[in-house]
Order: C-alpha cells, then structure tokens, then sequence
C-alpha cells in the first residue's frame, strides 16, 4: 500500500494555522475598534458636558463608526441633538438606540421628549408608561410626563405631576415654570404668579419665568415692574420674540405706542404666527382709530385658533365702532364659549 504524500497533511496543517491566525487578527481588531470607540465616546462626552454640542455629534459618530452596536453612544448624541433643538434627527437617534438594547430606558424617557416636541403626544406617552417603574422616583420623568398630560390638555393631572417633581427635587426651575403656565392658562393668577418668581430665586434670567411674571404684572397694570421682567430678558436675548412683544404691549399702554409697535413687528418677524402679537397690532390701530386695519390683525389671530386674551372682546369692538352691530355681537357671542371675559361684558351690555 503506498503512503500519502506528507505534503497534503501539511497543506491541511497550513490552512488552520491560517483560520487560527486570521481568527486572532479579527479578535484584535474588534477589540481594538471597540476600545477607539470608546475613547470617542469619552471626548464626546467631554464636549456635551462644555455644551460644544457640534463636536459632541462628531465624536459620537466617529464612536459609532467603530462600534455600530454602542447603544450609549446613540443615546448620547440623541441628548445632544435635542438640545442643539433638532428633535427630528434625536427622535431618529434615540430609536436606533432602543432597537440595539430594549432595556435602555434611559433612552425611552429622552426618547418621549423628543416624540413631544414632534407633537406625537401618543408616543410620548406609551413611552413614558413603559419605563413607569424604573422611574418612580425620577424628577425629571414626571416633568416629561407633566408636559405630555398639558400637551393633551389634562391640566389637573399634569398639576399632579409637576407637583411629584418639585417635591422630588425642589430646586427644579423648569417645573416651577411649566405648572405656573399652567395656573396661568387656568387663570389661577396668584398661584402663576407664585411659581414664577419661586422659580426666579432659583434662576433669576430665566426668560420664561421672566415673561410669564411679566405678564401677570402687565395684568396687573403694574407697567413698570412688568418692563422691567421683559428688559432683563432682552438685555441678554435682544432678539427674543416673545419679550419683544410683551415689551411692546406695555408701551402701547404707557403712552408709547409707535415705539410699541416697532417691538411688535420685530416679533412678528421672528413668529408670524403669534396671536398675542397680532392682537397687539390690532389694539395699536384700535387706539388710532384705524378699525378696519385692527381687524385685519385680529381676524389673522383668530384663524390660528389659539387662545388669546381679550382677542374676542376687542375684535367684536372694532365691529361695533364700525357700526357693525351684527358682526360684533356674533364675534362676542363667540367669545363667551371662549371664556372671554371682555366679550362677555361686552355682549352682556350691547347684545341684548
């Protein structure tokens, strides 16, 4: 019987030293890849945490790039991206990041605020439900959860929450703020005024709190303190929209409405869509007696839909100047449903 050729037996030996090394070189490099996404990932870190929120994204992705399943790092630059304002790009972030590793919950919650800056209130909610347990003693998820509920317009509930995140974390602004705008929309005016300036001893430029108090004290009448709330937001943001026009309102009641209405057109440049500040240009030409141009102004306001105070009571005015009975009593009577309390005296005192 002839022997095999020893050198077949080498050619196999050959071949597995081959897939033994070729195994090794693949080992290292997944490790290798793994530890460079890591260190990304820490830079990246390093970049959010000093709000240099571009290279944060950079980074994560470089991190990503190396390690295509790094759940964390998708997770991170979905925080990132819903800070720089990009709720789009986050919510699309956050969903990879949950497909990779369903039991992220931390990503769930972001996620459920991303999904309600979209206006996907639905979502928000199955996602917040979804990690209900996990977060029971979380300040920040039952101010997610606040919002969503006042987003749906379940003001009581959403009390209820905001109420669970400040006795969880007292030094919480944004819940001070956000269930004073509530209280305010509920016209529980002492008690928004109350939260508002609790949440400006915490933070004392904080813009919302300083136009909302601003508001309240325009209410109020008190012009000047109501001034003064909006100039310190513009001293620090001159081109925000919303002081720009509260700003402007308190001049058109203080003797100064051409200054006014310059504000008011400057925020209308930044949010056509306001009501407050269509309303606003409708009582400056209101009070120069230009009642056909006012209610261009609050026709648009009422077509966005939006709740606004007075809009109903002022527009109905403009009819009734214009010696248009019929059509102020209709706007008034609209205005009732509304819970417009100057269309309400209004109608109660011409519409009979």
């Amino acid at each position: 019987m002839l022997l095999k050729k020893p050198e077949n037996t080498f050619a196999k030996l050959q071949s597995v030293l081959a897939l033994i090394l070729l195994a090794t070189f693949f080992l290292q490099c997944t490790s290798q890849n793994k530890k460079d996404a890591a260190d990304f990932f820490l830079k990246a870190n390093q970049a959010l945490t000093q709000k240099n929120y571009a290279e944060a994204v950079r980074l994560y992705d470089e991190a990503i790039s190396k390690n295509a399943d790094f759940s964390d790092a998708y997770l991170n630059k979905g925080i990132t991206l819903l800070k720089m304002g990009k709720a789009d790009e986050a919510y699309e972030v956050l969903t990879k990041a949950t497909r990779i590793d369903p039991t992220l919950v931390q990503a769930n919650l972001v996620k459920s605020e991303a999904a309600l800056q979209l206006g996907k209130l639905t979502d928000a909610a199955e996602y917040l439900k979804a990690i209900e347990k996990d977060y029971k003693d979380s300040a920040r998820y039952f101010l997610i959860k606040g919002d969503v509920l006042a987003a749906q317009g379940n003001d009581v509930a959403a009390i209820s929450d905001y109420d669970k995140t400040i006795s969880l974390e007292k030094g919480n602004v944004e819940a001070y703020v956000n269930r004073g705008a509530l209280y305010y929309r509920m016209r529980s005016y002492p008690a928004a005024k109350a939260d508002f300036e609790s949440a400006l001893t915490l933070d004392a430029a904080h813009p919302q709190a300083l136009n909302n108090l601003g508001l309240i004290l325009s209410r109020e009448k008190n012009w000047n303190a109501a001034l003064a709330c909006f100039d310190k937001v513009l001293d620090r943001q001159p081109d925000d929209a919303y002081a720009l026009n509260n700003k402007g309102y308190v001049l058109l009641n203080t003797g100064l409405a051409d200054k006014g209405k310059a504000l008011i057109e400057r925020s209308l440049d930044k949010i056509p869509g306001n009501g407050y500040a269509l309303r606003n240009l409708g009582i400056y030409y209101s009070q120069k007696n230009e009642f056909e141009e006012a209610l261009k102004y609050y026709s648009k306001a009422i077509e966005i839909a939006e709740p606004v105070e007075m809009l109903y009571g002022l527009a109905g005015n403009a009819y009734y100047k214009l010696k248009q009975m019929p059509e102020a009593c209709r706007i008034w009577k609209q205005g009732i449903v509304l819970k417009d309390t100057l269309a309400t005296e209004f109608a109660a005192q011409y519409c009979r």
